[in-house]
């Protein structure tokens, strides 16, 4: 089984935590290494997760990233769409594709959900595409 990782890098740190998180999990579960492709923002992620899925070779996408909210109704788009985006790719190919992308009020609940453990959101958002494709599998699909 191979897998993708499509990773915003707005906020460069939090994306390094995140893909760790998620290349972790896809060590533990013994697949190796997942494919990073990189975008600007969380608003690209449903691109990049359609090409990668769209291409046959990827078995399931993670899709990481974060979005902080600030003083406009900026987040609530971004969010909304990169949610919508990710669940139309997932529903139009068939291909696995998990939100791991953080919605956050500020930089430290973002630190929170990158740090390992219960709330690694890189690492559980690997495990739902790992979940998924094997369900696909057993299922035959």
């Amino acid at each position: 089984m191979t897998f993708a990782i499509a990773v915003a890098r707005f906020y460069e740190d939090l994306a390094e935590r995140l893909v760790g998180g998620a290349q972790a999990a896809f060590a533990d579960a013994g697949v190796g290494a997942a494919d990073v492709f990189d975008v600007p923002g969380a608003f690209e992620l449903p691109m990049a997760a359609k090409l990668a899925a769209e291409s046959g070779r990827y078995d399931g996408v993670a899709c990481l990233g974060a979005v902080i909210r600030g003083e406009t109704d900026h987040y609530d788009w971004v969010c909304a769409e990169a949610a919508r985006g990710i669940q139309d790719v997932q529903l139009r190919t068939g291909v696995p594709c998990s939100f791991g992308v953080l919605t956050v009020e500020n930089m430290d609940q973002a630190i929170a959900r990158t740090g390992g453990g219960k709330r690694d959101q890189g690492e559980h958002a690997a495990q739902a595409v790992l979940q998924l494709s094997a369900l696909r599998r057993d299922l035959g699909v």
